[in-house]
């Protein structure tokens, strides 16, 4: 049975309650409850937990101390989850622990962490449903927020629910924005009617109606404030309704009513209040050891306990988070000083170091570097947890307390560092001020200098960040000649990133590059891989090929150290695109795929899955592209970083969906413009170019190609070489003929010393487009030839189509008929369906009838019941495969029943048979 409703609130409740019955029929549902202070949020809250009859609970409260202190609201919610814990996948089992200090194989990841909360609430409600309320969830620590909200956006079929109480400012709808994407209910204040009945339950004796009115309004119907604003005024005050009302908002009366009553306390209740407050795990034994220490007895605490400001039972609280935060900030510094120093000193050093050693950094009256010390410890300990914020913040207390200046600046560095790691880069260029207030030699300037590019390149893209890589690398050159060539090829890939409009400084970076001391011998790959890309941009596409492949073939050796092909396997990869290689740039991408994975490096792994989808829509397995964009959008909301959308936008054009690549490139220049990048027009012009060559609006694809080539050189790479070959398909139909030939000799200086088939049978296709109609045909053949031998079908496909649609001009139908039904079966068996659909017209004009693909049956597998289809025929388990898609194997066991039954299966033996493969 459910509990009676809270006064005013029978909509909210209902909607509470109708959550609790779609948790108990074996659905999962997440909310977020937001309002102001003291609307009422924490007695929905109660209402949900009273009615959760047969279900188990667990609440976790966000206290605004420890919002530095990693993964300290994760912990309040799995300590009672040990035995979910062992049956986690090993790396998210490792990153839990990690993460909870319970000892780590490594640094965990965050979205490893991530992955693991939902498998541990997973596993939580295999027995009986599960309640997880998060109330002040605006005051939890980030790495928790961020695990936790990740988690409610990937409930679907576990019996979960999981609520979040989130306090909005005085009324102001914007709130913690770490909870997006997770369905709202807001909370406002009590309707009139309500708000009179709970004020007149409260008054004592009879009140004047106009001051009873008076009371209601200026309350805007918040529960906190009916119940505070009788007693800070009396009916007198209110004059009988013609009183001046007061002039600060409601939640500021609150507060002020809150300090009021606090400030008649007795100055031992106080300081007893006080410690309360500081302490936020609520130990009730830790509180009257930091009492004695403050010379308090515990008759202190009775003035609070008796005005229900404080509650002392198995835990410590108070009645309302506005009581805490006011008895705080109230107090006076000293006064807050001796408070964490008392509780420092009763703080086991053991078993809580990190807590300690903040209590003692918050208590200390100058700089002591035992303190220092102590949360420097404290700083490598969050590290190791994955906690980057709490290394940060740790470490930065470290660097102001140290007393030895040349100390401090060195710790001031480390804490600039992991500053820049967590993503405060504000934070990380105060602490470099710090660095350099005192004497900084040469190369600790240089390390300086490359710290600050690396937050300039981090922040925004463009040739600032490149202009610092350079100076750092100067400055570095002479001592230590392997991090001054790393950072000249960061310099480097920093003016790539800038794109066309910094043709010139990718041009300068180069020639610093060329004119750097020389690698050591045998040279690392880095070292082959900066050679050749700088003598390719400096001198020419020619001059670099061979030093470039010789880096391919390095970057593919199996021994090449991890953290090698963690920071530059991505750029080999491109650099193989540049070349023209694609089994490289699929070794490559592949490897660097399975590396981020492997390695839980989930930052990465956006950047990795687009390199990968952009590789399997140039081969044509758009279905695979198409599961990697999902992937990206996936990780990079877990990450709180904007997907890269290149990879989407290609998938999108070579499909044909003009709309969505409209939609798509809009977004893809606007985020790549604020970040400073060039390469976002370049990218968005190409699939404009080729979705309109793919219905046949040359005049439009001409347009777009000529914005994506403007400017590209001297570094056509990737996107700007693709969108010449657009460009001259374009011109030729277009009427262009001289911007075609043009294009073409751009084209040749790239694809003739690549020497590839690809580039070859590109070149020769162009050639086909732009030279006469004598050498046409030999060149069509050639480019078929070629690209047959290649896995590149889109490329393939195309050529086909051209090819027949020249022979059908040339009145030689049958022979047409014979290359555009080979592009249209390719075309269609990719899912380029604007490619298909011209072939199939130019099919019928060569006398021949087809059949375009019917609309998808609404009883075939949706997009991921097919991800889930192909991991299982891949071998993986339901764990693995929620490990992949984000999603709890629980929820994959629901998929699994919904595609039996649509497949007429009956077992996951009969869905990896082969024999099954061609259903759905």
């Amino acid at each position: 049975m459910s509990p009676p409703h809270v006064l005013g609130r029978s909509a909210e409740c209902a909607l509470l309650d109708d959550l609790l019955s779609a948790v108990s029929r074996g659905e999962s549902r997440s909310l977020v409850v937001r309002g102001e202070a003291g609307v009422g949020k924490t007695t929905l809250l109660d209402h949900l937990v009273a009615g959760a009859l047969g279900f188990q609970v667990v609440r976790v409260t966000g206290v605004q101390a420890e919002m530095e202190l990693a993964y300290a609201g994760l912990h309040q919610l799995c300590s009672s989850m040990a035995e979910q814990v062992a049956v986690l996948p090993a790396g998210q089992r490792d990153a839990l622990q990690g993460a909870l200090g319970l000892g780590s194989v490594r640094p965990p990841d965050g979205f490893q962490v991530a992955l693991a909360t939902l498998g541990i609430l997973s596993e939580a409600a295999r027995e009986r449903p599960l309640l997880c309320v998060v109330d002040d969830a605006q005051w939890l620590d980030r790495a928790s927020m961020q695990a936790l909200a990740f988690t409610a956006r990937r409930l679907r079929a576990e019996s979960v629910a999981l609520v979040f109480g989130v306090r909005t400012p005085d009324g102001v709808e914007d709130g913690d924005s770490r909870a997006s994407g997770i369905p709202e209910l807001l909370v406002e204040g009590l309707p009139d009617e309500a708000a009179r009945s709970l004020l007149m339950s409260l008054l004592p004796g009879r009140w004047d109606e106009q001051v009873v009115d008076r009371i209601v309004a200026e309350a805007r119907g918040i529960p906190l404030a009916l119940v505070e604003l009788p007693k800070e005024s009396t009916p007198t005050e209110y004059a009988g309704g013609f009183g001046l009302p007061r002039a600060t908002p409601a939640g500021d009366r609150v507060r002020a009513a809150h300090a009021g009553r606090i400030a008649g306390l007795p100055p031992e209740t106080r300081r007893l209040l006080l410690a309360a407050a500081a302490e936020p795990t609520g130990d009730p034994v830790l509180l009257w050891r930091a009492a004695e220490r403050l010379g308090l007895s515990a008759a202190a605490a009775s003035p609070a306990v008796a005005l229900g400001l404080l509650v002392i039972s198995d835990r410590v609280g108070f009645s309302h988070p506005t009581v805490r935060s006011t008895v705080y900030w109230q107090a006076t510094h000293d006064e807050r000083c001796a408070a964490h120093r008392a509780l420092a000193d009763v703080t086991d050093p053991l078993t809580d170091p990190d807590r300690r050693a903040w209590h003692a950094a918050r208590g200390a009256e100058g700089p002591d570097e035992r303190i220092a010390a102590d949360l420097e410890q404290s700083a490598a300990r969050a590290r190791v947890r994955g906690g980057l914020a709490a290394a940060a913040a740790f470490m930065s207390r470290s660097a102001e307390l140290t007393p030895d200046p040349v100390r401090r600046r060195e710790r001031a560095l480390r804490a600039a560092r992991a500053a820049r790691s967590a993503g405060s880069p504000d934070d990380a260029l105060r602490l470099l001020s710090m660095v350099e207030a005192g004497p900084v030699d040469e190369r600790r300037q240089g390390e300086l200098d490359l710290l600050r590019a690396q937050i300039a390149f981090a922040t925004k893209r463009g040739r600032d960040s490149a202009s610092l890589f350079l100076r750092a690398a100067r400055r570095l050159e002479p001592h230590d000649v392997e991090l001054a060539r790393d950072t000249y090829l960061e310099a480097i890939s920093a003016a790539m990133f800038a794109g066309p409009q910094d043709a010139g400084g990718q041009a300068e970076m180069s020639r610093a590059a060329l004119d750097a001391p020389p690698a050591p011998h045998p040279p690392r790959p880095v070292d082959l891989l900066l050679d050749g890309t700088a003598t390719r941009i400096a001198l020419g596409h020619a001059a670099g090929v061979d030093t470039l492949r010789t880096a391919l073939a390095a970057f593919r050796d199996p021994a090449l150290p991890e953290p090698d092909g963690l920071r530059w396997l991505w750029m080999a990869g491109a650099t193989a695109v540049g070349l023209w290689d694609q089994e490289g740039w699929d070794d490559l991408s592949g490897t660097y795929l399975r590396l981020t994975r492997r390695t839980g490096q989930t930052a990465a792994l956006p950047l990795a899955l687009t390199m990968r989808t952009v590789m399997h829509t140039c081969v044509g397995e758009l279905d695979l592209a198409s599961a990697l964009v999902e992937e990206v959008q996936l990780v990079s909301e877990a990450v709180g970083t904007p997907p890269p959308l290149y990879g989407a936008l290609l998938l999108s054009a070579w499909r044909g969906h003009e709309a969505e690549v409209a939609r798509l490139s809009r977004t893809a220049e606007a985020e790549a413009s604020r970040r400073g990048e060039g390469n976002g027009p370049v990218m968005g012009n190409l699939a404009r170019a080729i979705v309109a060559n793919s219905i046949g609006r040359y005049q439009d694809a001409l347009a777009a190609a000529r914005e994506a080539c403007r400017g590209s050189r001297p570094l056509e790479v990737g996107g700007a070489t693709w969108a010449l070959s657009e460009f001259i398909e374009a011109a030729a139909r277009a009427g262009a003929p001289g911007e075609a030939a043009d294009a073409l000799r751009r084209l040749t200086e790239v694809t003739g010393p690549s020497g590839t088939d690809w580039a070859l049978g590109v070149e020769a296709r162009a050639r086909a487009l732009v030279g006469g109609s004598g050498e046409a045909e030999d060149r069509y053949r050639e480019a078929v030839d070629r690209l047959s031998r290649t896995r590149i079908r889109g490329d393939l496909a195309r050529t086909h189509l051209l090819y027949g649609e020249w022979l059908r001009r040339k009145r030689r139908r049958q022979a047409a008929r014979t290359q555009l039904r080979t592009a249209y079966d390719l075309f269609t068996a990719m899912g380029m369906t604007a490619f298909a659909a011209r072939s199939a017209r130019e099919l019928q004009a060569a006398g021949m009838t087809v059949t375009m693909p019917t609309a998808v049956a609404a009883s075939e597998l949706t997009a991921q019941e097919s991800q889930i289809v192909r991991l299982v025929r891949e071998g993986l388990t339901n764990a693995e495969i929620g490990t992949r898609l984000f999603i709890s194997p629980r929820t994959v066991e629901w998929h699994l029943r919904k595609i039996f039954g649509k497949q007429g299966l009956s077992s996951r033996r009969q869905l990896r048979n082969p024999a099954n493969h061609g259903r759905g």
